[in-house]
């Protein structure tokens, strides 16, 4: 038996659809969802403009700091030290999601990078400055776990991908305010300190919305919260269709917590299935840092400055084109990623990211000859780069993360996943500028490009296609990866679902 060949009555998948079209959910019919989506993607606003604000403010906060300016190491502590609080967040958050729910994570995040942002606004030296990186990274951290999960549990299975990659738009969307704060700033004493303080105002505003939204109902429904959850279901679901998801959600809870009763939360890896997801998801995340993406929006002013424009402002302006190429390069992975699907896009991306990288690396070559047309030329490979990276390898991750685990390890599976991201993000971020010295910035990137190479043969070998499938779909997948095709399994996954 394959995914294929199963009961069509599974509320969400494409054969139910099929025969109930009135029932699907469209992406832009339903402002409750829209509602939801969007205050909790305002953790990927933080995620995103914590990314690119620090670039900026960076070159001001050197001239600031005598010791900043004299060492690279400072330079990337600072930067880093937001990752590396980020990976304590992240794995803090997994936790946090599944013992107390998606709601308080996100409110508990707002809090510590609020708190965060006060404390590296009113740094009197670097070390005090680095201490606040490091409460902005917790929030961010916990941040990234607990809105990609939020969502995916609310969205309909047809519009999900579309709807987590909404928190990715944020991200980037983040990024390009963070460029357009730090031009507004440039002329403006104190100007990084404004530029690292305004990043609390977004957190204020998600903790205080966040007061008003309702928990995940798969949460709740985990935790034996039925009406609360049926209250928020009923309000994204027509009642033909409401009936339906609950009855698959009573199903599936009370499988789940005799798996629970079976399964000790240490020994989750003892399942095989659960090994590949978390190869898949992981894999992903890594990659997605490991192919140079928060190396171009970390050091964009930097690398722009390395090819030859010297002006501060000038360099600023040239990043906020490649941050608004990005944001719009993930409005088109919105579209693709639940038509086109979440492997092809993630192996275009990687394609288009190979050969970008290697322009960057030949105009870095070719750096010494003093031409301006080699400035330009990495440029345009900064352009190019995020233009293939953005649609795919920017959503595709954070979307995969948030469909492939069993419901009652969701939390912790996303929480090591998105540890994983931010591990290989601060190997990125602190390794960077020191290896471009040691080695050069052209065979640097031709560093990158070989393991984007890298990528996209995972991609192909071990990252399944996840558009349009339940989550219970997806379940059946790992398991038909894991031990073959079962009917058995798939009977036992699937029972009691056919109401319709």
């Amino acid at each position: 038996m394959t995914i294929t060949t199963i009961t069509h009555s599974i509320p969400g998948s494409s054969g139910y659809l099929d025969i109930y079209p009135e029932r699907k959910v469209s992406l832009f019919k339903n402002p409750y969802i829209i509602g939801l989506t969007s205050v909790a993607s305002i953790g990927g606003l933080l995620f995103g403009y914590d990314t690119g604000v620090i670039s900026g403010a960076l070159l001001y906060i050197k001239d600031d700091f005598e010791a900043v300016r004299h060492s690279n190491f400072l330079q990337e502590t600072i930067v880093s030290m937001a990752v590396a609080g980020a990976i304590v967040g992240a794995a803090a958050g997994g936790w946090i999601n599944d013992a107390y729910g998606r709601k308080k994570a996100t409110i508990i995040a707002d809090v510590i990078f609020t708190l965060g942002a006060i404390v590296m606004a009113a740094a009197p030296d670097p070390y005090v400055l680095i201490l606040g990186r490091v409460f902005v990274g917790l929030g961010v951290g916990i941040a990234s776990v607990t809105a990609p999960v939020y969502i995916a549990e609310l969205s309909p299975s047809e519009i999900r991908g579309a709807l987590v990659s909404t928190n990715v738009l944020m991200i980037t969307g983040g990024q390009f305010l963070s460029y357009l704060i730090n031009l507004a700033f440039t002329q403006v004493p104190g100007t990084w300190r404004w530029m690292l303080g305004v990043s609390g105002v977004p957190a204020v505003v998600q903790f205080f919305l966040m007061l008003l939204l309702p928990e995940s109902p798969r949460w709740l429904f985990m935790k034996n919260r039925e009406e609360e959850a049926i209250s928020v279901l009923a309000k994204i679901y027509d009642f033909a269709r409401l009936e339906d998801e609950v009855i698959l959600l009573t199903t599936n809870s009370e499988r789940d917590q005799q798996r629970r009763d079976n399964i000790r939360y240490r020994n989750v890896f003892k399942s095989k299935e659960i090994r590949l997801a978390f190869l898949a998801g992981a894999g992903l995340q890594a990659f997605q840092q490991f192919t140079g993406i928060n190396t171009v929006m970390y050091y964009s002013p930097t690398i722009v400055q390395m090819a030859g424009f010297r002006s501060n402002e000038l360099a600023l302006l040239l990043s906020l084109v490649v941050a608004g190429m990005n944001a719009a390069g993930t409005v088109l992975g919105i579209y693709l990623i639940d038509h086109a699907g979440r492997r092809k896009l993630a192996l275009f991306s990687l394609g288009g990211v190979i050969a970008s990288l290697i322009i960057l690396a030949f105009s870095f070559f070719n750096q010494s000859s003093g031409s301006s047309l080699y400035g330009w030329l990495a440029v345009l490979g900064l352009a190019l780069y995020i233009a293939f990276f953005a649609p795919g390898m920017g959503p595709v991750p954070w979307t995969v993360n948030s469909e492939v685990y069993p419901e009652e390890y969701r939390g912790m599976c996303g929480g090591m996943s998105a540890t994983v991201n931010w591990v290989s993000n601060l190997i990125v971020a602190q390794s960077f500028l020191s290896v471009a010295a040691a080695v050069g910035t052209g065979p640097t990137f031709l560093i990158i490009a070989v393991i984007a190479v890298l990528a996209f043969v995972f991609v192909l070998v071990y990252v399944p296609e996840t558009k349009g499938l339940t989550f219970d779909e997806v379940e059946l997948l790992w398991k038909q990866r894991a031990w073959g095709n079962n009917p058995e399994d798939a009977q036992s996954l699937f029972q009691n679902a056919n109401h319709s």
